[in-house]
Formats: structure tokens, C-alpha cells, sequence
């Protein structure tokens, strides 16, 4: 990263603008350039080209379409992100931080035809002041730390908390609390893959961790959750209104072992939906009497980081879900377990440059027995700005 510090002019320039006196700014550009060469077999037939499988392992998604090949390749370099970041310090020792960052994965607005073309997308962006965090940026929820060093997008994605998202964050030393962007997901009754997704309601989600450590460099985080599910929507002629509270708790840590590190997080909760394995489960079911009954899930994953020397390193990392759902009110067709495990090679020959390999398996099992498999060997080269 390059910083520019400009404090004479910008002290200069901001006290002529706003009469307010700014002791010094520094101003950040970062991201990293990354291509990915991806070599993929389905089990039962390939997504369709421009799928989100297709970009990076999404837990659901790789039941496969009949009729398509199995074995399929990928190049892209959507990964590639950029952000720019301030830091100002302000009259009485305040602080002010604003940070946002964009990427171009997860959109479809492009194709592979001629440009490659896609969109960028908000990651972060948010705004720092003292304690208070304001904006988009990772649910307090989930501890990015601890996420192993995989070439994959997410990496463990069946067992990990993942999400970024609006929130108010307060922290005090250790110890951080948030209001969260609500949003409910719902299985209709007794129509398996079927999603309600429910923006109404009008009590944010509840979210409070706290960072601990100890001596030799271990670093841990437990964080809790307490959410309100709605829905209050017209589906055909039936009028849904219902609430109910679902709860989760997530521990997470990063053990140095030597120079190599041991990395975990294990989550648990009732109506955790959305926060855990990019919602591969539902956080409830609608009964007969359309009033919404909990689902419960649980999962994690575990990660090795080996330095085989200075610029060689591997993670071998293993990762899984599972939802109990109850099949008398979602059927059969609802998503039940996830599983996968990771290996990689890295090669930094200087620092802000990587070259890797990783093999990758995914399972994904539903509740009527359906699986669906990927097997995949991905090829990067990534260029820290």
C-alpha cells in the first residue's frame, strides 16, 4: 500500500472549506490484482456458464444440471479488488476513519463472450468516529481473522459465518455490540427448495462479541446473537404473519504453533439462516398454521498453515454444516448437510506477490438424499497493490 501523507494541504484545505482544524490525514489505496484459472468437475453436470459456482464454492449450488458436462474450466480476474481509506485526526484527540472497498464478483451483468465486463460492487463502506463504526462492513457476528488462507473466495464457506452488511457498531476496549441489518428466510411449508425472503419487520439484529487473547499470540473471539423473524406478506390469497426469535452463539481463533498457525471457528444457533454458510439453510419453516418454527444449525471448520519455508506455505484446511430441519414441514428437498475440505500450495517469491494452488471437494447432501459433488483444482496469481 502506498500512504500519502498530506496533512499541510489537507489541514489547509479543509479549515478554508469548513473552518475546522485537522491536526493531520493520511490517505490509503490498496486492494490486489488476482486471476484464477479454475478446473472443475460436477457430479451430476456443470452450472451454467456465468453461475455463481462457477466463480467460487457456494454450498447449494453444485446439485448440477442434467443435460450440462461435466468438467468445466474458468478464468477470471474478478476477485481483483480496490479500496481507499482516511484517517484523520481531529481537535480534543478524536478520530476519524472512512474506508470502502469494491470488487466485481457475484454480479451477472457480464458474460464471457467478448469483454468479460462486470460491475463493480460495494464490499465495504463505512465511516469510524472514536468508538462508533457506521455503515457496510463484516456482521460483528463473524471474525474475518480467522478465515484460513485459501485461494477460494471464501474458504470453508459450509462453516463459517459470513456476511457483510449495515450496521451501528459501539466498541469499548475489547468488548463491541451492534444493531444489524435485519433480513428473515423462510421455508414455505412442505415445499422443500422453495425461499421466502422477508425484509419486514422493524427490530434490528442483535449482535455482541468479545476479543480476548493470550500469551504467545493466540487470539479468540466470542461473539452471540439475538434476532427477531418476520414475515408479514400477502403469498397468493394467503395473508403470512408471523415472529419468532432465533439466537446463535460463534467462537473463533487464530494459535500461532511456531511460525505456522492452527485456525478454527465453531457456530451454533437457532434461526441462524443467512449467517451461516452463505444460507445455504433457511432460519425457519412456516407450519401449517403458516406461523414460523426455528430451524437449528451448527457447523466449522478447522485449518493448518504450514511455512514450508520463507516464500513456501500450504493450509490444509476441512470444513462442515448441518441443518436439523424438520421434514414433515420443509419436505424433502430442503438442504441438510455440507462438507468440504481444502489443500493448497503458495509461492510468494516477494511479498506482494503470490502464486498458488489449491485442490478443492465439496460435498452437499439434502434431506431426500439427493448429493451433489465438486471436485476442484484451482491455479491463482495475486499482486498486492
Amino acid at each position: 500500500m502506498k500512504h500519502l501523507k498530506l496533512a499541510a494541504l489537507i489541514s489547509g484545505a479543509m479549515l478554508a472549506m469548513t473552518g475546522t482544524a485537522y491536526a493531520k490525514t493520511d490517505m490509503t489505496f490498496g486492494g490486489y490484482i488476482k486471476a484464477d484459472v479454475m478446473f472443475s468437475d460436477y457430479g451430476n453436470g456443470a452450472p451454467d456458464s456465468g453461475s455463481l459456482s462457477r466463480q467460487f464454492y457456494v454450498p447449494g449450488t453444485i446439485y448440477g444440471e442434467k443435460g450440462n458436462g461435466k468438467q468445466v474450466v474458468d478464468f477470471q480476474a474478478r476477485e481483483s479488488r480496490f479500496n481507499f481509506k482516511t484517517v484523520t485526526d481531529l481537535e480534543g484527540g478524536h478520530s476519524l476513519t472512512g474506508f470502502i472497498e469494491l470488487d466485481f464478483m457475484t454480479h451477472t451483468d457480464g458474460n464471457e463472450r467478448v469483454s468479460n465486463s462486470y460491475s463493480p460492487r460495494i464490499r465495504h463502506a463505512f465511516v469510524t468516529y472514536d468508538n462508533w463504526t457506521i455503515g457496510q462492513t463484516w456482521t460483528t457476528f463473524q471474525n474475518p481473522g480467522a478465515l484460513p488462507e485459501n485461494l477460494d473466495f471464501v474458504g470453508a464457506a459450509d462453516g463459517t459465518p459470513f456476511v457483510r452488511q449495515a450496521l451501528i457498531k459501539y466498541t469499548s476496549g475489547n468488548f463491541q455490540i451492534a444493531l444489524e441489518n435485519p433480513e428473515t428466510t423462510l421455508t414455505p411449508n412442505n415445499t422443500g427448495g422453495a425461499r421466502i425472503t422477508s425484509g419486514s419487520g422493524v427490530v434490528p439484529d442483535v449482535i455482541a462479541r468479545y476479543n480476548f487473547s493470550q500469551e504467545g499470540g493466540a487470539a479468540y473471539s466470542l461473539a452471540a446473537i439475538v434476532r427477531q423473524l418476520n414475515v408479514e406478506e400477502l403469498q397468493g390469497t394467503t395473508q403470512l404473519d408471523s415472529t419468532d426469535v432465533g439466537y446463535g452463539v460463534s467462537f473463533a481463533g487464530v494459535i500461532p504453533v511456531g511460525k505456522d498457525d492452527f485456525k478454527f471457528t465453531a457456530t451454533y444457533g437457532e434461526g441462524l439462516g443467512r449467517y451461516m454458510a452463505l444460507n445455504y439453510a433457511n432460519a425457519g419453516v412456516l407450519d401449517s398454521n403458516n406461523e414460523i418454527q426455528t430451524i437449528t444449525s451448527y457447523g466449522g471448520f478447522v485449518s493448518y498453515r504450514h511455512w514450508w519455508s520463507e516464500q513456501w506455505r500450504s493450509s490444509f484446511t476441512l470444513s462442515g454444516f448441518s441443518a436439523d430441519n424438520d421434514v414433515n414441514l420443509t419436505g424433502g428437498s430442503v438442504n441438510k448437510e455440507a462438507y468440504s475440505g481444502y489443500v493448497n500450495l503458495l509461492y510468494s517469491p516477494s511479498k506482494p506477490l503470490t502464486f498458488g494452488v489449491e485442490y478443492m471437494h465439496a460435498l452437499n447432501e439434502r434431506e431426500d438424499g439427493v448429493d451433489g459433488d465438486l471436485n476442484r483444482i484451482m491455479f491463482s496469481a495475486k499482486y498486492v497493490l
